[in-house]
């Protein structure tokens, strides 16, 4: 595919400075590897680009490439290198085995690039860039989402303010005013509100007073709003406020919080749509609360759909990006993995498997490890976008392994102990059950599993081997050593070769954990059999939810648990493969717009906080060249 030559260089630089002695290609050139003309982009400076959604249009005869997903074993605080195994497999397998490949990532919020995480354009020399770019602003597109979710937070408020203050006469007076010529109208979200209540009008003049009443009267219970404003900053003293305390707001006061922007619905929405007209449905579909009556109250009910779908427009077209290599990148959405499904568009799978064809690659990352990230990729994101994937790479570490075999504890910011770095081969085969787990939950999908050995300079020949047989004698297709960090494409290209005949020796075996019209708890209990659960608990709240999310009529939908990415289990500290152990459910939430309903593992936290350290410290600008420095 045209690629660029790395100069490496060991040891290996930081990741800003890799990047920043790159000079990216124009992304028009990245553009026509994929065949695309300036038609079917639209330009964002010299190395960025949003492909427009048409251009799926364009192809709907093409036949898909080859869709590989990307996840990884239960992971250490400090990760594993899904993100630069994804990046470097399709160096790999654009700049040296000459396939068309296109990357589908997330982007990342700005919060963990400020905070304690750092970036995620992958790293060493498998990165994406401009990486500065890619952390932060992007296209915008997390921008217009914390629009379009404050939006609607303001509104629920209003609205609320102005039915505790209105008659029934005066709010219908405002919400359908007179025009020009005198005469009420409904707009056109009006009648989806009217249809729900089962009114069949077409002209305000002709509605009863009671189904006028109806009809203006959302009557929000405050104490059922989930809907809770959203920053794209790691803020931890805004997880509780109280608003409505100004005088002119009349003693409306409720607690609420914030949330970090991507963990706001409406990215999971843009994660899981296809195509404008769904994403307008599924955004005037998001439910807020409930009214005191009972019923589920939407953004169609505040008459926001369509607002929300304009301040979106743009937002559902993916951004066209490049690797150190030149290969082609699609940046699109990026929902928590945890109370969201943690991957990135389909609309870019879509448009990426079409633009590469027959004998092409698609290789999109999911988040954490197989019992979370892939899971949902295949209970969540398959059944909406109708995709399969031919073949799943597990990420594996020697450092995570010797964790979950019983070594010391890992946290970010300290020193790893000397186990990590001298060899101790029992460690790594007592962790690798851990490993055995990932590959037999990904196989009871009937996908194809390759592991990665994202290889580290401390790792020795026997500690390697051990990892292999492992993955071998748990079922894997093959396993195989990278070291695409310190060597970019080249250090992939074995993973590469593999990751090829594992998709063309695919079968047509692929099937789902569950089946959609099983029941609410079905659905959770069998998510929790493949942790190694021998059941599920649930709370009193949990019970409350279920039965009524039942009785709305929700329960079809596919369920998206909220639990730690550090074990299997509820509990962080259970490392390798726990079993027999008891799934706590503590609660359960909905997201109708998006489409799953997400049980509560224990306590989840959507907004995160700053260490005492963060990573913001090592960043700044280089005032004589305008470059950004320190960025991770």
């Amino acid at each position: 595919m045209n690629a660029m030559t790395l100069q490496v260089v060991s040891p290996v630089p930081t990741d800003i400075d890799i990047a920043n002695s790159i000079q990216p290609q124009h992304i028009s050139a990245i553009a026509r590897k994929l065949n695309l003309n300036p038609n079917h982009y639209d330009l964002y400076g010299k190395y960025k680009a949003k492909v427009l959604l048409p251009v799926i249009d364009e192809l709907k005869g093409q036949k898909d490439g080859f869709y590989v997903v990307v996840g990884g074993i239960t992971p250490t605080p400090l990760g594993e290198g899904k993100s630069t195994t994804t990046v470097g497999l399709c160096q790999a397998l654009g700049a040296f085995l000459d396939k068309k490949v296109v990357t589908t990532l997330r982007q990342p919020s700005q919060g963990p690039t400020f905070g304690i995480k750092g970036g995620a354009a992958g790293g060493g020399y498998s990165q994406v860039i401009p990486m500065d770019e890619f952390n932060l602003h992007l296209t915008g597109d997390i921008h217009a989402i914390t629009a379009a979710n404050n939006l609607l937070a303001a509104a629920i408020d209003t609205r609320m303010f102005h039915e505790s203050t209105q008659s029934d006469s005066a709010l219908f007076n405002r919400l359908c005013p007179p025009n020009k010529q005198g005469n009420r109208i409904f707009n056109d979200v009006m009648y989806t509100r009217l249809k729900k209540l089962g009114i069949h009008k077409k002209f305000p003049e002709d509605l009863t007073p009671e189904e006028v009443k109806r009809f203006v009267r959302l009557d929000v219970d405050p104490d059922t709003i989930t809907w809770r404003r959203v920053m794209d900053v790691n803020d931890r003293f805004l997880r509780k406020i109280t608003v409505g305390q100004g005088v002119d707001e009349r003693g409306m006061v409720r607690e609420t919080g914030f949330d970090i922007s991507v963990a706001s619905e409406i990215m999971a929405v843009l994660a899981l749509t296809d195509s404008l007209s769904d994403m307008r449905a599924r955004l005037g579909k998001m439910v807020i609360g409930n009214s005191k009556s009972g019923e589920p109250v939407s953004a169609d009910d505040l008459g926001l759909g369509g607002a929300l779908s304009v301040l979106m427009k743009d937002a559902i077209n993916p951004t066209l990006m490049q690797t150190l290599e030149g290969t082609p990148v699609f940046v699109h959405a990026g929902p928590f993995a945890n109370i969201a499904h943690g991957n990135s568009s389909i609309v870019a799978d879509k448009i990426a498997l079409k633009l590469v064809g027959p004998g092409g690659f698609v290789v999109t990352e999911a988040g954490f490890g197989c019992d979370i990230g892939v899971e949902k990729f295949m209970n969540i994101k398959c059944r909406y976008s109708g995709l399969r994937p031919q073949c799943v790479v597990i990420v594996a570490t020697v450092r995570a392994l010797k964790m979950h075999g019983g070594g010391p504890a890992v946290a970010a910011g300290k020193p790893l102990d000397r186990a990590y770095v001298s060899e101790n081969v029992g460690l790594v085969e007592a962790g690798c059950a851990n490993l055995a787990r990932h590959v037999e939950i990904v196989k009871s999908y009937g996908v194809n599993v390759v592991v990665a050995v994202n290889r580290f300079s401390s790792d020795t020949d026997a500690e390697i081997a051990a990892v292999r047989a492992a993955a071998l004698a748990a079922g894997a297709y093959e396993a195989v050593v990278c070291s695409h960090f310190a060597h970019g494409g080249k250090g992939a290209i074995d993973l590469g070769v593999v990751v090829q005949k594992a998709c063309e020796n695919a079968t047509e075996a692929f099937k789902f954990l569950y089946p959609l019209d099983a029941s609410i708890k079905d659905k959770i209990e069998a998510i929790a059999r493949s942790y190694g659960a021998s059941g599920v608990e649930y709370s009193e709240q949990a019970e409350k939810k279920i039965k009524m999310y039942s009785k709305q009529g929700f329960a079809g939908l596919p369920i998206c648990m909220a639990k730690t990415q550090y074990s299997f289990s509820d509990n962080p500290a259970a490392k390798g493969a726990p079993s027999g152990f008891v799934l706590p459910i503590r609660d359960v939430r909905a997201s109708i717009g998006a489409g799953f309903i997400y049980p509560l593992v224990g306590s989840m936290s959507t907004m995160p906080g700053l260490p005492t350290r963060p990573c913001f410290y090592d960043i700044d600008l280089d005032v004589t060249n305008g470059k950004v420095k320190g960025l991770s």
